[in-house]
């Protein structure tokens, strides 16, 4: 009796000093199932939404490699490249050894990504379309990295944020917007956009949601003829407040647009809006304190 007390003693210790995980399954923004045997330890990012996600999400510490303009936190900085959303460099990705990929469903070259699945590497597809989507990537990403407390609070925080400007702005006059991504062409996004929803939720109405393409390239006219109440115009990474007034003063020759009339041009930088990411709480803030200025100098109620 007393060896069979000192074999169960001695499992039961046994077990005590190893971490176990139960397996973890996830489903991706695909729609498959990405099943992990222990959380990820060696990830490499492939968009940088997905960098500034996984540092939120309290995973960052299991970043090996990111794709170029990783910029956020200052730490994605340092961060081996392993490509950009138009080539990958599989050999390095290779030998940074990773047991999980996150991948932009849409931005990454599907070949490439194919290359990677032949070896066995675990590959999550993340594409939020939706503010709700961005707290749920969040929560998952806490799963796949083992940082669910941290990956919770952070999801917390952000539908708090979003909750509140939802209710602080429901019942806003509605106000015709149009979107700037680029000047040169002309591009603007669509109502399948995130920001979009964004725009829909400081009481704007973006002019091109009807449009097909996420990001449709438009004209001038096509402008003219929405007649925009309000226009925003982004700012790209590392750039100042004073660079977007020529793209702002080109729309000045149009004393026609009611923007124009009534001096409802904004910037807002691009980062804080552009990407799924929890600083979208921040610029959305920002474009709805826009659009309200706008009502105001339209004397809108």
């Amino acid at each position: 009796m007393k060896y069979v007390l000192a074999y169960l003693l001695f499992g039961f210790l046994t077990l005590a000093s190893c971490r176990v995980y139960a397996t973890i399954q996830v489903k991706d923004d695909s729609g498959a199932v990405v099943t992990l045997s222990t959380p990820a330890k060696r990830v490499i990012s492939l968009a940088p939404h997905i960098t500034e996600l996984i540092y939120a999400a309290g995973g960052g510490a299991a970043l090996r490699g990111a794709v170029m303009y990783s910029d956020y936190p200052e730490a994605a900085k340092q961060l081996p490249r392993v490509g950009d959303y138009q080539a990958l460099d599989l050999e390095r990705i290779i030998a940074l050894k990773p047991d999980l990929v996150i991948a932009w469903r849409y931005g990454n070259v599907e070949r490439q990504l194919e290359a990677l699945r032949q070896l066995n590497i675990p590959i999550f597809y993340s594409a939020p379309h939706q503010l709700d989507d961005i707290a749920l990537t969040l929560e998952n990403f806490g799963a796949l990295l083992g940082a669910r407390a941290t990956a919770a609070q952070a999801a917390t925080l952000l539908r708090a944020e979003i909750k509140a400007l939802r209710q602080r702005y429901a019942q806003s006059t509605p106000i015709r917007v149009f979107y700037q991504i680029s000047e040169r062409p002309l591009i603007t996004l669509n109502g399948k956009q995130v920001v979009s929803e964004v725009i829909a939720l400081c009481g704007g109405r973006n002019v091109f949601a009807h449009l097909a393409p996420v990001a449709p390239v438009i004209s001038a006219e096509a402008v003219l003829a929405a007649d925009p109440q309000a226009i925003i115009v982004t700012l790209p990474s590392g750039s100042t407040t004073e660079q977007p007034l020529s793209s702002l003063e080109r729309w000045r020759r149009w004393p026609q647009l009611a923007a124009t009339q009534h001096n409802a041009l904004f910037s807002i930088h691009a980062d804080l809006i552009d990407r799924p990411t929890p600083r979208i709480a921040q610029g959305a803030a920002q474009l709805c304190e826009a659009l309200a200025t706008a009502r105001n100098r339209l004397e809108l109620r």
